[in-house]
């Protein structure tokens, strides 16, 4: 590892500043991994990354895994790892925090460029493996960095400022989407436990609605309204209703009809019950005249 670009106004770049300014260059390589390391640059620090990563996909490869292909996307706002089947962002290296680049001409298949963590403020040592383009996109990276600093010039320094914030803006909108889905599913869930807990378990007979009260919180009295018998606790039929005889009758209430002539003696004074006597044997003789019976209740249709 002998090489890390610099800037040279009179150097003749790769690609059109255009290609850079307003798209990107794609370069498809494998990714050894990143390590931490101590310094943000150095040649000595890059190789040892390198012999470090280097070992440890040795190990990975010896259990079968395969290295990885990633696409690289190099332009003056940065470098972003793509997956090379899915496109997904692995890793976005803006370019103001990457301090070093270079490729090993020990090892032309290798070059490295050390990038500082926006999180952890760490810098990180990122590793590929590329057959025939590891010089070539060193040089792409420096003709990034070249253009960048034009525009950093002209721009008096606004431009970098503004791609500071609107790169925090987008991570701040990144997670605020994440938050906001999380809090959906949570929803979800909870309105999936309320719809169980309101279920009626298996077999068990729907509530009745409550019946209605009057002004005294009692239910109002219907002499039409069968009484409907309840089945007891333990499953046998309830014992059928005990019937009176046809002559006894009840009133509204349920107590027995008053009859004086049924009276004990003892129930009025002497006098009174001697009347009563005579009243009573009276209208026994008037019932009954040539066989003819009449009933002293008007409703009964003999008369």
């Amino acid at each position: 590892m002998n090489r890390a670009f610099n800037r040279k106004k009179d150097k003749s770049w790769m690609h059109t500043p255009e290609a850079l300014a307003k798209h990107y260059i794609p370069y498809n390589v494998k990714f050894l991994g990143n390590t931490e390391v101590e310094a943000p640059k150095g040649t000595e620090v890059v190789k040892d990354a390198v012999r470090k990563l280097k070992f440890q996909r040795h190990i990975k490869k010896s259990e079968g895994q395969k290295t990885p292909k990633v696409e690289l996307q190099i332009s003056i706002y940065g470098v972003k790892i793509l997956d090379l089947k899915t496109k997904d962002v692995q890793h976005n290296c803006q370019l103001h925090r990457i301090s070093f680049c270079a490729d090993d001409k020990t090892d032309k298949r290798i070059f490295t460029f050390i990038c500082k963590d926006s999180e952890s403020n760490k810098h990180l040592c990122f590793v590929f493996d590329s057959e025939k383009c590891a010089e070539e996109i060193t040089l792409t990276i420096g003709q990034a960095f070249d253009l960048a600093y034009k525009k950093f010039l002209e721009s008096g320094g606004k431009d970098v400022e503004t791609r500071k914030q609107i790169g925090t803006l987008q991570k701040r909108i990144q997670e605020l989407e994440t938050e906001n889905s999380e809090l959906k599913q949570q929803l979800q869930d909870l309105e999936e436990q309320l719809m169980i807990s309101h279920e009626p378990p298996a077999g068990s007979m729907s509530m009745k609605p409550p019946l209605s009260t009057d002004v005294f919180d009692m239910i109002p009295f219907s002499p039409v309204t069968p009484l409907v018998p309840t089945p007891a606790s333990n499953g046998c039929p309830p014992p059928p209703p005990t019937t009176l005889p046809p002559d006894i009758r009840k009133d509204l209430f349920g107590a027995e009809p008053f009859d004086p002539f049924t009276c004990g003696s003892a129930d009025f004074p002497p006098d009174i019950q001697s009347k009563l006597d005579e009243m009573q044997e009276g209208f026994k003789m008037g019932l009954t005249l040539e066989g003819t019976v009449f009933s002293l209740d008007p409703l009964d249709s003999r008369c």
